[in-house]
């Protein structure tokens, strides 16, 4: 389990994708949006992950009934001021919130920019209300294709005082870093910092290519940096964090040998691995549930938990 004497750090953490049932339900019925469930029971049987997925594909398209309750930009700022309070409710120290615009705006098409500064202020006013400082990560949804990011990064840049780093996410095999060097140069020019999701769903090569084209200081999952002993060392002499995350891996067949897990390897070579939640509104976890996982199921030890929290402080994206 984790150190109390340690901060408690998730810096890889959806907020669209942590909208649990009672708040989707809650959403739809305000709203008068209708889903295809007749009560709250039967959406919690289809929100959650059951045991895991058969790819990340098919993980992610658990997040679609989240937002598809979405209706208007002061439904995205109650998710965000939830969010807030649900992660301090954890007790979280400090997390980095991290949304898609583009992808919170799809069912209802509502303005990107509506949307951004709804999340901004929602995750402003929960700060406010729960004496936290938790900051937020823009995501590029890589899915939808170029030219949609190029419209989601003009939102996100709209706000970029209040948003710390930039993302890029969604279906990584088939939407590979290169074709995104443009938007990032634009976004480090902006003067946001980098954490790209790869090694998840392709292999060492993603990661290269989010590393030198895309310019990430860390990387989202990133399980494939086990097969290239080079760029592990290049990881390590850059201080190139890594955000893992171990029960996402499990469920999206990412990583489904748990025990053996590379966040072991990554600490025995000295890289600066974290450990978050990611998805915690349909893996249905905590980010204490995950440092038992860590503990119970990896085998990590003591000194090694610690410097995990250790890491996961080291690696905030704070704003200077």
């Amino acid at each position: 389990m984790y150190n109390k004497n340690f901060p408690l750090v998730d810096l890889h953490r959806h907020l669209d994708g942590n909208i649990p049932p009672k708040l989707i339900w809650q959403l739809a019925q305000e709203q008068s949006i209708e889903l295809p469930f007749t009560t709250e029971s039967e959406l919690v049987d289809h929100v959650f992950v059951e045991n895991k997925t058969s790819d990340l594909l098919c993980f992610l398209n658990k997040l679609e009934y989240g937002v598809s309750v979405l209706g208007s930009p002061e439904a995205c700022y109650r998710v965000a001021f939830e969010n807030v309070a649900m992660a301090k409710a954890e007790g979280i120290d400090y997390t980095e919130l991290r949304f898609s615009p583009f992808f919170m705006a799809r069912a209802f098409s509502l303005p990107l920019h509506a949307v951004v500064e709804a999340v901004v202020e929602g995750v402003k006013a929960g700060n406010v209300a729960h004496d936290t400082h938790y900051q937020l990560i823009g995501i590029l949804s890589r899915t939808f294709g170029v030219e949609s990011c190029h419209v989601e990064l003009a939102s996100i840049l709209a706000y970029s005082d209040h948003i710390v780093a930039l993302d890029l996410a969604g279906d990584e095999l088939n939407y590979p870093a290169h074709l995104y060097t443009e938007h990032f140069q634009a976004a480090r020019e902006a003067g946001l910092q980098v954490s790209v999701h790869a090694g998840e769903a392709a292999g060492p090569e993603s990661v290269w290519e989010a590393i030198e084209l895309l310019g990430a200081k860390r990387i989202g999952h990133g399980v494939a940096v086990a097969q290239d002993p080079r760029l592990i060392e290049y990881m390590l002499k850059h201080d190139i964090g890594i955000e893992s995350c171990l029960t996402s891996n499990y469920q999206t067949g990412a990583w489904v040998d748990t025990a053996n897990h590379p966040i072991k390897t990554f600490l025995e070579h000295g890289l600066s691995v974290s450990l978050n939640t990611d998805d915690p509104g349909i893996s249905n976890i905590d980010i204490k549930h995950e440092y038992s996982v860590a503990s119970n199921t990896v085998n990590l030890n003591e000194a090694q938990i610690q410097q995990i929290q250790l890491n996961g402080r080291a690696q905030q994206f704070l704003k200077t």
